[in-house]
């Protein structure tokens, strides 16, 4: 029962929220923290078994009906997902511990904290496609209140647009999921990729499209990013750690998991397979530098962080693309670990940028280096992680996929162009970076009084800061457990 547990304790949080939070603006916040990390000591417990066995699993009566047993799952995949998730859950609280603490009703904030761990949990580790479409939608509920609640300047005119581009995208999920069930009389993904084999090809193409479509939509993908910039910019900082960090890359693992890992190995038209693949790989390269390049003419920093998830979307899309190259996916698997960390880091810091500064138009700072040396570090760590360079976390996922690009083109040469591409797209991210840092921490000092945010503050940002040294440093841990699943 441990996945079911896993599952089910941020609800369990809740009535105990629901208790404290009306005599206390952090007690709530601190339960949240307690629920998390007994959650992922419960999943970290399932390792050796996924290692040794490749995945660990669960079944339940349930609805038999429908066909299919309820059955959680992780593998090594999963597993890495759901732990960056927790860890991100764990920082973004307790950093909003300080940062939230001047606004109002911060227990039912919390409260939408706890039901929007369920749905990216659940996400992760469930293998029918009903809990995991209801997962997908039950994520958009606590995103938009949170968003709109406790956001900036237009924060309702932003969730409205995030709640509305992702549900349309649902749809097409949801249209793809029937048609999977229509075809096989299972909701099981598993049973499902065995029976959908007797299907029509014609069948098994646009449900690969309906389905990549509708992930495509969560993931930001050009030309269906538009909700992202709006949204992440004007939620809380602690919301845009973990829409940035987590749930932009609920797509992407979406996309692996259902159309990639499912439908497209049933495809035997070859031709319509490399179509797909090039398709995607085209995308992967067009967010890259659409991302990058919007992230440099922008000033708002948070709205350069946005950008920037756009175009990591893309590096990710570019790895999805080269299946079922091995190397190809464990780099956009590890690229989505992360990014996860170095992007929601970044958010925190740009939080805590305008917490201390009152300013978000990074023309208008300068000189803060000296004045917040620790978020000055902590950016610098995740600025430079986002940028590829060596040594930090996002480094040796990009060049896994590079990797993984070139052994694909040595069998396809399109494959050598697109690699090729998503190499000098780097050159841009570099660009942004070292313009972001340099404004904001170097340049002649615009703002005469701030200072580093409280220690609580702090402790997540540096906490987040040996993550991504850690990942860059010492990635053979985590690539042996993304290796362990079967990605092709």
């Amino acid at each position: 029962m441990v996945l079911l547990l896993i599952f089910l304790l941020p609800l369990f949080s809740i009535p105990f929220i629901f208790l404290v939070g009306r005599e206390s603006k952090r007690k709530p916040g601190a339960i949240i923290v307690m629920f998390s990390v007994l959650d992922l000591i419960l999943l970290l417990s399932i390792v050796p078994e996924v290692l040794s066995k490749g995945k660990y699993m669960e079944s339940y009566y349930w609805m038999p009906m429908l066909g299919a047993p309820l059955t959680l799952f992780a593998d090594g995949v999963s597993l890495s997902l759901a732990a960056i998730t927790l860890l991100l859950i764990i920082s973004s609280v307790i950093f909003a511990l300080d940062y939230m603490e001047d606004s109002k009703s911060l227990w039912q904030f919390y409260v939408l904290i706890a039901l929007l761990t369920v749905g990216l949990v659940g996400v992760f580790i469930t293998a029918n496609l009903m809990i995991f479409y209801f997962c997908w939608e039950f994520m958009l509920i606590p995103a938009y209140f949170i968003i709109g609640g406790w956001g900036y300047r237009e924060s309702y005119r932003a969730a409205f647009k995030f709640f509305i581009f992702t549900h349309a995208g649902a749809v097409a999920v949801l249209l793809g999921i029937g048609a999977i069930y229509m075809l096989t009389g299972t909701l099981d993904i598993f049973q499902a990729k065995d029976l959908l084999a007797a299907a029509p090809q014609d069948f098994l193409k646009w449900i690969f499209i309906a389905l990549t479509l509708g992930f495509a939509v969560k993931m930001a993908i050009v030309p269906l990013h538009m909700w992202l910039p709006d949204a992440h910019a004007e939620a809380p900082a602690p919301m845009s750690a973990l829409l940035s960090g987590v749930i932009i890359e609920a797509g992407a693992y979406a996309i692996l998991r259902v159309p990639l890992g499912t439908v497209f190995p049933l495809i035997s038209d070859v031709s319509a397979s490399n179509q797909i693949l090039y398709t995607l790989s085209i995308l992967g390269v067009l967010s890259a530098f659409y991302g990058a390049m919007t992230a440099l003419a922008e000033n708002d920093i948070k709205r350069i962080v946005a950008y920037s998830s756009i175009s990591h979307m893309g590096y990710a899309l570019f790895g999805l693309s080269l299946y079922p190259c091995v190397e190809g996916i464990v780099g956009a698997v590890l690229h989505l670990v992360n990014h996860a960390a170095s992007k929601g880091l970044l958010f925190l810091n740009a939080g805590a940028i305008m917490k201390q500064t009152g300013a978000r138009d990074i023309s208008k700072m300068g000189g803060l280096a000296s004045k917040m040396p620790i978020t000055a570090f902590s950016t610098a760590v995740s600025s430079f992680s986002i940028a590829g360079i060596p040594s930090l976390a996002c480094f040796i996922s990009e060049f896994l996929m590079f990797m993984g690009g070139f052994q694909a083109g040595s069998s396809d040469s399109f494959y050598y162009a697109t690699t090729t591409f998503m190499i000098m797209g780097t050159v841009f991210s570099l660009a942004y970076t070292l313009r972001l840092i340099w404004r904001v921490f170097f340049e002649s000092s615009k703002i005469e009084k701030a200072h580093d945010p409280s220690l609580i503050m702090s402790i997540p940002m540096i906490f987040l800061s040996l993550i991504v040294i850690l990942l860059g440093v010492w990635s053979g841990p985590i690539i042996h457990l993304i290796s362990s699943a079967n990605l092709s």
